[in-house]
Order: structure tokens, then C-alpha cells, then sequence
């Protein structure tokens, strides 16, 4: 890439439809190469956007969930259909923002997750462990006329690592603090952290999947409160108490003690768990906000539990950043910070800083797609597990003979 194109990158589009399945989040960005850090960039949001996902194809996601009708022809169509939404919802976010497609150097796309196997799995000699993203970066690219990055997660993989979680290096760029030991608390389907030791270097940085954030939660409301799909502020479980004999049962989860690197999703904690917990609802006649209170209340403890477990020996935290569709739920922000208040850890939403907390994921996949277009390594070894670093993210680029301002 040659030094005048460098100079033009200033715009990216980052997309992000994560393990919730709730639609797809666009960010336009502005970005500054920092003076202070060498490859360091400053950014500034333009736009935000969410496109909720219709109901047909929120249903046909969820069905690629199961490996048993997750079948070829189906991943492949819904492979394509993705790509047409995101391709939609960037052209919506640039014009929300005032800027022409051909303003923008390059989309980041996450893609939506069916398959996350990040334990290692040796077959002929090589360590097979994947994972599957799909909304075709080829798709994006020839309907909006701009170069997308996608399927960020393989190449960490394919050094050894889980794949995830990826925005600890973006969260490392913009939040590293020179006099506070942060914890980026992301809670989408999943929650994840980010420890940020007080002017940590990137070999300091770690991060790993605290467990279930609100993907239990709303696997619950869904088939108890038909038709919602959440549990909208936490009003539900506002209005119930938490169950002892459930808690007890979902903190015995393995997930919760295993150790450093690791990461989860809709194959430990999605619709068959989700199944479990309501037949044991039925079998003891337990109330379906208590239920819902129970969730959010384990949640909130798999956060704090981390902390105790993975974090607290080594870095005593100031403070808990809190970005996702979480920090929404008003019950679970108060049990995190009823939870954290013996550790002297204030609670803060995105929003308590000036920040966007549904943006957030969406800022990030913009940034980590200005790395790969500058061909500058984008993960963190000691956060995903990979033995080096690495350039992530595959490059999809349009045809150029076509207008960009179609």
C-alpha cells in the first residue's frame, strides 16, 4: 500500500451481528494516526446504526445453531443472505453520516457466528479446532463497491489460538490508562473482559469469555414471554426473586473454572441449556420471572467470579467498563454492582464516559480492519493463546470498473 493511500484511509464501516442474533450493528469511523504510538490511531464515530433482523431471518439463524440442520445448502444460502443485509446496512450507515461510498477506505465485517469449536481437536496429525462465521465479505464488497474484511478469527486459529476473544487489542488501543487498572466488561450473548493493568504494554493485556451474558437470559423470555426476544431494561427479572436451588446448578457449569486461555458460546450455553432449565422449571413449579432473575443474577456472578478468580490475585481494578446490549438490563447492573462493591470496583457504562455501548463492537471490527489493510498484526497472543502474532481478517475487493456511488 503506498503512502497516499495511507493518507486517504480516514473512513471505515464496522459491522457486528453478534451471538444474541438481535440485528446487525454498523459504525462509521474517522480515524487519526495517533503521535504518540507508533501504528496508533485516534478515532471519532460519525454514525451508529442498528438494522433489527426480521423474523424469518432471525428464525433461519437460529436453526443454524443445531449441527444437525445446519445442513450445506442451508449455511451457504444464509451465507448469502448476510452479506445482502450487511451490504444494506452499510450503505444506510455512510448515508446516515453524509459521506459517499467512495469515501470509505474499507468495511470490517464480523459476520455472524453458527460455530464456535476453539478446543483443540487433533485429527491426521493437526489440530483441527475452527469456527464458523458467516455473511460473505465478497457479497459486501461487489454490492457496496468498497473492500471488506471478514473471517477475522481463523487466522489466530490457525496459529494455535481460540479466535477470540478479538476486540482485547482495539480495547488496548483506545482505553489503556496510565493510572487505573480497567476491566472491559463487553455483554452480548456472551460476556467477555479485557484486563487493562494500569499503563499496560501489550504483553500485560488479557482477556478471555466470562460465560453467559445475555444469551441465557433471553433464550428464557423468549419461550416464556412469547413474543419478546428480552428482556427489555430487566423489568422481567426486577419482578422475580433468584432461585438458590437453579443458581446452584448453573454455577456448577465447567466452564467457570477452566483455565486461561478460553472462550464460549451457543454450544455450552444456547437452546439446549436453555431447554434444561425449563424442564426443571416445570418439574418444581418454579415462577418464570424468578426464573428470568435467576439468569440475570448468574450473569452478574460469572463476571464477579472471574474477577475473583482470574483477576484480583495479580491486578486489583478501579473500575468495570461495561459496553453491550447488557448494560442495558437495569437488574443486572444493579447485581454487578451489589457484587463488586466489596472489591471497591466502581461500575460504569459506556455511556457513564461519553462512549456507546451498542457501538462499541461495531468501532471495533472498523478498527481492526484499518490493521489488516495496513497488513500490521491485529490479535494478542497472550489474550487468544496463538503462539505469535498474526494479520487477521480476509480481504474481499470489489471490481473496480464499478461506480462506487451506486
Amino acid at each position: 500500500m503506498d503512502k497516499q493511500s495511507k493518507v486517504d484511509a480516514t473512513y471505515f464501516v464496522g459491522l457486528m451481528s453478534g451471538t444474541s442474533v438481535d440485528g446487525i450493528d454498523a459504525a462509521v469511523v474517522k480515524l487519526f494516526p495517533s503521535a504518540e504510538k507508533e501504528h496508533g490511531v485516534e478515532i471519532e464515530l460519525l454514525a451508529f446504526e442498528n438494522t433489527p433482523f426480521e423474523v424469518q431471518v432471525r428464525n433461519s439463524i437460529f436453526e443454524l445453531f443445531d449441527p444437525a440442520s445446519a445442513t450445506i445448502d442451508k449455511v451457504g444460502a444464509m451465507n448469502m443472505w448476510l452479506g445482502e443485509l450487511y451490504a444494506q446496512a452499510t450503505l444506510s450507515v455512510i448515508g446516515k453520516c453524509g459521506l459517499s461510498p467512495s469515501q470509505i477506505f474499507a468495511v470490517g465485517s464480523h459476520g455472524q457466528t453458527i460455530y464456535h469449536a476453539p478446543e483443540e481437536n487433533v485429527m491426521g496429525g493437526y489440530n483441527l479446532h475452527c469456527t464458523v462465521q458467516i455473511g460473505d465479505g465478497a457479497v459486501i464488497a461487489n454490492r457496496t463497491g468498497i473492500p471488506c474484511v471478514s473471517d477475522f478469527r481463523v487466522a489466530d486459529m490457525a496459529m494455535g489460538g481460540q479466535g477470540a476473544p478479538l476486540v482485547p487489542f482495539t480495547e488496548y488501543l483506545l482505553f489503556n490508562n496510565p493510572k487505573k487498572t480497567l476491566l472491559m466488561q463487553n455483554i452480548g450473548g456472551i460476556g467477555n473482559v479485557t484486563v487493562l493493568p494500569v499503563n499496560a504494554s501489550p504483553d500485560e493485556v488479557f482477556a478471555f469469555d466470562t460465560g453467559p451474558g445475555n444469551m441465557i437470559i433471553d433464550g428464557l423470555v423468549s419461550q416464556l414471554f412469547i413474543p419478546m426476544i428480552m428482556d427489555v431494561n430487566g423489568e422481567i427479572g426486577a419482578g422475580g426473586q433468584v432461585i438458590d436451588e437453579l443458581l446452584k446448578w448453573m454455577q456448577q457449569d465447567k466452564y467457570y473454572t477452566m483455565p486461561l486461555p478460553k472462550s464460549t458460546g451457543r454450544e455450552r450455553f444456547g437452546q439446549q441449556y436453555v431447554a434444561q432449565i425449563i424442564e426443571m422449571m416445570k418439574v418444581n413449579h418454579w415462577k418464570a420471572e424468578d426464573v428470568v432473575a435467576t439468569a440475570t443474577y448468574l450473569t452478574a456472578w460469572s463476571i464477579v467470579d472471574s474477577y475473583e478468580r482470574y483477576i484480583a490475585p495479580q491486578h486489583q481494578a478501579e473500575q468495570l467498563l461495561i459496553g453491550g446490549g447488557g448494560s442495558y438490563n437495569k437488574t443486572l447492573l444493579r447485581d454487578l454492582q451489589h457484587l463488586f462493591a466489596p472489591h471497591n470496583v466502581q461500575v460504569l457504562t459506556q455511556e457513564d464516559i461519553g462512549g456507546n455501548s451498542d457501538a462499541k463492537e461495531a468501532i471495533a471490527f472498523a478498527l481492526l480492519a484499518y490493521y489488516t489493510m495496513e497488513r500490521l498484526p491485529n490479535n494478542i497472543p497472550l489474550v487468544t493463546g496463538a503462539s505469535q502474532p498474526v494479520v487477521m481478517g480476509k480481504i474481499s475487493w470489489p471490481y473496480i470498473g464499478r461506480s462506487q456511488e451506486a
